[in-house]
């Protein structure tokens, strides 16, 4: 996995494009917490196991194989306007052997609708959040829908954390000040994050049948990825809200962000990938 930092010395920026920094924080984010995907898949309200599914802004296929090997009749249509997530999408269901399985359809889903077929089961994680007019998005999702169809959503309440509160201890407080600036800047262009979707599936003609909160925090002595997580996620918050933070600020996730330095993340032990997450299922 090629990790993506912020460079130094010669400004600042990503070696990789958008789409690839992108990706590889979604392959982190699922191979840290793959336990707690696979226990929201679980705890779905669903008796018999749904044959036909599809994946709503499905990235790099977090949800996709969780549900490949929740359901193991099912077949996975992974839907995303990325093509080099759905290329990712497509190659890990060869090394897995379930190629035949999965189905891939680049769409974007603030345009025209995709011919889906009538899925048992729609699958929509940290993508509603993303739509121009999510309430829209919900209402194709429910005419297509088979009669008594599940739709589930999970949201989370932000980008994750890693550093304790008191961290670093030059600049207490540092990465929620990172966070701040960001849910400021990033408050126009998605408004519907950390929005309550219960009420608006009500609106679209869905019941609820479930709401379910994950919390889950993963500390790096269980997961060496962990740290690259870390480094690879305040690396790309630094891109956004570096021009909106004080000079020491500035300075001192520089110097996390320091792969060899001595103040790297990489060389703290009280890392932690820290979450939460709120999953509606609901019934057309």
């Amino acid at each position: 996995m090629t990790q993506t930092t912020p460079s130094h010395g010669h400004g600042h920026g990503h070696a990789e494009d958008h789409q690839t920094g992108i990706a590889e924080i979604l392959d982190l984010d699922a191979e840290v917490l793959a336990e707690h995907t696979a226990s929201i898949v679980s705890w779905l309200p669903v008796e018999e196991g749904p044959r036909r599914i599809v994946d709503l802004g499905c990235g790099t296929g977090v949800g996709t194989f969780a549900l490949l090997a929740r359901f193991p009749e099912a077949q996975v249509t992974a839907v995303d306007s990325s093509v080099d997530h759905l290329r990712r999408v497509r190659q890990k269901a060869c090394e897995a052997g379930v190629a035949e399985r999965v189905d891939t359809v680049h769409a974007d889903l603030d345009a025209a609708w995709p011919s889906l077929g009538r899925p048992d089961l729609v699958w929509a994680s940290a993508s509603l959040h993303h739509m121009a007019d999510p309430d829209r998005t919900l209402r194709r999702v429910r005419d297509a829908l088979t009669p008594g169809g599940l739709l589930v959503v999970v949201e989370p309440d932000g980008f994750p954390r890693f550093l304790p509160d008191h961290a670093p201890a030059d600049r207490p407080g540092l990465e929620g000040r990172c966070h701040e600036v960001g849910d400021r800047l990033a408050a126009g262009r998605l408004p519907h994050r950390g929005a309550d979707f219960g009420p608006m599936l009500v609106a679209a003609g869905f019941s609820v049948e479930g709401e379910h909160t994950i919390t889950a925090t993963v500390e790096r002595s269980r997961s060496e990825s962990v740290g690259r997580y870390a480094l690879t996620g305040l690396g790309r918050i630094r891109d956004a809200v570096a021009d909106a933070l004080s000079a020491g600020d500035l300075a001192a996730l520089d110097r996390l962000l320091d792969p060899d330095g001595p103040h790297s993340l990489l060389r703290r032990d009280d890392l932690a990938v820290r979450t939460r997450r709120t999953v509606w299922a609901a019934r057309a």
